[in-house]
């Protein structure tokens, strides 16, 4: 068996991350409970904009996620 080191081949040091911005996120899968008045107006305001609901529960957790790390 042969093995082979990466070092022979490249310079660790002068490394740098990359960032790949058309990688599509893991997603995970939760269980949410909440009030059925409250689920009711995010589904109307959802089909005034045309998404479906869990889309723009996203994009609003996104969105106060966001302001609050700035």
């Amino acid at each position: 068996m042969t093995t082979h080191d990466s070092t022979d081949y490249l310079d660790w040091n002068k490394a740098t991350s990359a960032i790949f911005p058309n990688l599509k996120p893991t997603m995970k899968t939760i269980s949410l409970r909440l009030p059925e008045p409250m689920l009711n107006r995010l589904k109307v305001l959802a089909n005034e904009r045309d998404v479906p609901y869990q889309s723009l529960l996203k994009m609003f957790l996104k969105e106060r996620i966001d302001r609050e790390l700035q």
